[in-house]
């Protein structure tokens, strides 16, 4: 006699037998089934839900709990206004490829088209911005349905998965039976494999053929757990390594193979290196507009070698001599097989000590400044050393030019690092550090912002104090959007448009205090570095306000439609 179970039991049944413990979330009306049955796997203690303050938090929140542990992300939140506010963090994960798992609320499935209260086409909406959606009609294809949604969030390129569930399919009654992804994949998926060996003896030959090869690698290491064996690889034919902002954490910034960041506002030495290099080697990267700057102008004397797993990425900007398409953990770890096995004799490393020499000098004659003045404050300084002191921590920022200075300044482990790169949204960093921090609970979680960023979602303040999350929030407040104002100061003959921030803006010592946050503030380099410790050592959530130098801009700057070699902002 088969047990007849509602379309809520269903999915959350079916969350759990996929692994879901965390669930990033906020009630309302349609999604009301769904929230009462999660009160019952709640009080079994098979689930915890995490009550953020705005659907925009949630998604976020989720986002760095996904980025920081690798694991899927799974978010919920009602119909229409609820769902249309997961929007922009909806685009922040497909950009960045991060696999999410959305589930939202629907009006019923009679009101469907009817222009009912708080009915909006989601599945429409998102339609650009997600890997795949579903919009569940029968109560019987929920536990298919969130099966395949894993394997197709984490199968590949990541992204994230909607799934809009409406509110009678949600109340259903039916006889339940789950549906693991694995059968699914077993019996249903048959996907694209390739030969990737047959390209090996090739690329040896454009390493072995190169004086100035470059590694240039992505945010699909990252994915790919990559670390350790492209550090092997590039050790054994000793080959510089840049990274782009979605790549921070590949390699240690204080290796001497390590160029750091290149692009907009990589360092001078990564973007003399790419402008010079006679073999590029991209691994997980796609040629964004940011690290390239003029395209025809980047790695124009390079041959290139694109290993992706996304065959969309590759020969989209540039057409490479070599393309792979693959898992990049996979592929490195099988080619320094064949190395081992097959190879007769491996790249003469000295054959790069003169490039490398080259790279030494440039390092040593446009290293990134420190700015240090008696009476004022340098971002550069408070992120140097949160880093110094930190050297284990998870960092998330927000987006502008102290996400710039963090990337140029702190030194990350793979995985530690969360920060919106593609889509670049004020906002992030707030609520990606809450993700970050259940899935860390133990570990020291650092959220570095501004002004501006901080006052976009502010009130996930709420959520750290509810959960007592010990998140240390560190505000470069320069009273300016200071990207926006770099801009309008370089590009726009210093009309600063509405980018000022000084006034109406909270007094945020204050404000963390009432919600019940240990607020301090900062305005010289006097006692600095205690100031720093003493946040870092303090047993629960705590904000510093470093009340920073407001005209400072963040150089190097390539500006748009300049190669990587025209940088601004450079000591000559």
């Amino acid at each position: 006699m088969s047990i007849l179970n509602t379309g809520a039991f269903a999915l959350m049944d079916s969350l759990v037998r996929n692994g879901v413990f965390y669930i990033f979330g906020y009630p309302g009306g349609a999604i009301l089934p769904i929230y009462d049955e999660l009160f019952n796997w709640e009080k079994k203690k098979l689930l915890i839900h995490i009550l953020c303050r705005h659907e925009q938090g949630v998604i976020h929140a989720a986002d760095g709990y996904a980025r920081s542990s690798g694991n899927t992300g799974i978010c919920f939140a009602t119909s229409g206004p609820g769902a249309t506010n997961l929007v922009t963090g909806i685009a922040t994960a497909q950009i960045d490829s991060i696999p999410i798992i959305i589930i939202t609320g629907q009006v019923s499935r009679p009101f469907i088209g009817t222009d009912a209260f708080q009915e909006v086409d989601i599945f429409g909406i998102t339609l650009p911005i997600v890997k795949h959606s579903y919009l569940v009609k029968d109560p019987k294809q929920i536990s298919r349905i969130v099966s395949e949604a894993f394997y197709i969030a984490n199968h590949g390129r990541p992204g994230p998965v909607l799934i809009d569930i409406p509110k009678d399919v949600g109340l259903e009654m039916f006889s339940y039976q789950f549906i693991s992804r694995f059968k699914l994949i077993l019996f249903n998926y048959n996907p694209i494999t390739f030969n990737t060996t047959k390209y090996f003896s090739k690329i040896l030959h454009l390493i072995k053929q190169s004086n100035q090869p470059l590694l240039y690698v992505g945010g699909g290491s990252i994915i790919s757990n990559a670390s350790k064996s492209i550090q092997k690889f590039a050790n054994i034919f000793q080959i510089p390594i840049t990274t782009t902002l979605m790549g921070k954490g590949i390699i240690n910034d204080n290796s001497y193979l390590s160029l750091g960041m290149l692009g907009m506002h990589g360092t001078a030495y990564a973007n003399f290196a790419v402008s010079e290099c006679d073999l590029l080697i991209v691994l997980g990267a796609r040629f964004d507009d940011r690290v390239t700057g003029k395209l025809d102008e980047f790695a124009c004397n390079a041959q290139v070698i694109h290993i992706d797993i996304d065959p969309a990425e590759v020969a989209k900007n540039r057409i490479p001599q070599i393309a792979i398409i693959g898992d990049i953990n996979q592929i490195i770890c099988n080619f320094i097989f064949y190395l081992n096995k097959y190879s007769d004799s491996y790249i003469n490393t000295e054959q790069t000590s003169s490039w490398k020499k080259r790279i030494k000098s440039w390092k040593q004659q446009y290293p990134l400044l420190i700015p240090q003045s008696v009476n004022s404050l340098s971002s550069q300084e408070v992120l140097y050393k949160i880093s110094l002191i930190n050297s284990q921590a998870y960092f998330t920022t927000d987006v502008g030019q102290h996400q710039m200075w963090a990337a140029q300044f702190i030194n990350v482990l793979p995985r530690h690092w969360i920060s919106s790169s593609g889509l670049g949204t004020m906002g992030y960093g707030l609520p990606a550090a809450i993700g970050v921090q259940i899935a860390h609970l133990k570990k020291k979680v650092i959220c570095i912002t501004g002004d501006a960023s901080f006052q976009m979602n502010l009130q996930e303040l709420a959520t750290i104090s509810l959960y007592n999350l010990p998140i240390k929030i560190i505000i470069i407040n320069n009273k300016w959007q200071g990207m926006v104002r770099q801009w309008q100061q370089a590009f726009y003959n210093e009309r600063y448009s509405h980018s000022n921030m000084e006034k109406g803006s909270p007094n945020f010592i204050k404000l963390a205090q009432s919600f019940g946050i240990l607020g301090l503030e900062i305005k010289s380099r006097k006692n600095l570095e205690k100031i720093l410790k003493l946040v870092s050592n303090y047993n629960g959530p705590i904000l510093l306000n470093c009340l920073v130098k407001q005209e400072e801009n963040c150089y190097p700057m390539v500006a748009p439609g300049k190669s990587n070699s025209q940088m601004i902002g450079i000591i000559k």
